[in-house]
């Protein structure tokens, strides 16, 4: 493990545990293999949820299926494009789906920090990206947390229905906002594309006018995607910090943009984000129904559709990803997720 030289005297050093990039490839390359949708491509939906919880199971994490029915959900199509979530609405009569929630036998239960991804995939897309690499995250992340003791309860939660407008991230915020509280939570969306030469990285329209900070930091790297964006409100600016302080320390080190959302956790927020589109970006995954239940959350990100050109399409496969970066991202959400600050 690698120890933070800034760490203040006095208090523990943070260590960076050693992820395993071939573990982070085995994952993606599983996982991606098909599409993956409870709508469109169930087979290939069961075949990913058993593989999660047979991994998670195996390192000695209790998992349990929490099947939900809802009616009336306002959301989104999960057909491919590279079109915002924002700009393709669509109202669901009636979905059927579940989450798979992990815990470790013994650890409390007390206010937890969540580490979540999504496991579904748009239609026709094998989503190695968009999200096989937040998955797999996930997964090395258990193994390394496995056995370890940790000054925090960490509960991981695999979510069905990202690409259908966040539907079973909005039925575990509730449950586990209920289920002993949440003290913060990491989201995981597309975390493994990068790109070194200047110019790949855009920016959303109006973005540099709303954000002038991270837009200036990232026109100072030439415009290059080759860092994580961690986006966070003022609740946790301090777990961002962590976070980019560890893929700092990591092997090999990952550059990372804080980006913070101006916008208050709660209801306010989501209404803001209606009123100032640039920041509807920063709610477009499975983080945004805990800011509007008042946790505090990072989204993790490589941004996308602003940087990925696979993105939602049938090349987003396992090939295109960089699985030694993704080791520092695995490496970092694993020790923030034991470290999370304490308010």
């Amino acid at each position: 493990m690698t120890k933070d030289p800034t760490t203040p005297p006095g208090s523990a050093p943070l260590e960076v545990p050693p992820a395993d990039t071939a573990r982070l490839r085995q994952h993606v390359e599983y996982l991606a293999a098909e599409p993956r949708s409870r709508l469109r491509a169930p087979e290939g939906m069961e075949s990913a949820e058993t593989y999660v919880r047979d991994e998670l199971t195996a390192v000695g994490w209790r998992v349990e299926r929490r099947p939900f029915d809802v009616r009336w959900q306002v959301g989104s199509t999960d057909r491919h494009g590279h079109r915002a979530l924002a700009l393709k609405p669509r109202l669901h009569r009636r979905l059927r789906g579940a989450n798979l929630i992990a815990s470790l036998p013994g650890s409390g239960t007390g206010p937890a920090v969540v580490v979540g991804a999504h496991l579904d995939s748009v239609s026709g897309s094998p989503g190695a990206d968009d999200n096989a690499s937040g998955v797999a995250v996930l997964l090395e992340t258990a193994r390394l947390l496995a056995g370890t003791p940790a000054p925090a309860r960490v509960v991981l939660a695999v979510f069905d229905m990202e690409e259908l407008g966040l539907i079973g991230a909005r039925q575990a915020a509730r449950d586990l906002t209920r289920d002993g509280g949440v003290r913060g939570m990491i989201c995981l969306e597309s975390v493994g594309y990068y790109a070194d030469d200047p110019g790949t990285q855009r920016l959303p329209v109006g973005f540099e006018r709303v954000f002038p900070e991270a837009s200036a930091t990232v026109r100072a790297g030439g415009n290059r995607g080759d860092f994580a964006l961690v986006v966070h409100r003022r609740s946790s600016a301090a777990a961002a910090q962590v976070w980019q302080r560890a893929a700092a320390m990591a092997s090999p080190k990952l550059p990372a943009v804080l980006l913070r959302d101006p916008r208050p956790d709660g209801p306010l927020g989501l209404l803001i984000g209606l009123a100032v589109p640039p920041a509807n970006h920063l709610g477009r995954s499975d983080h945004a129904p805990f800011w509007n239940r008042r946790v505090p959350a990072l989204m993790l990100t490589d941004t996308a559709n602003f940087r990925n050109p696979h993105y939602h399409r049938s090349t987003d496969v396992p090939r295109t990803l960089d699985y030694h970066r993704l080791t520092a991202v695995t490496a970092a959400t694993a020790l923030t997720a034991t470290a999370w600050p304490v308010p």
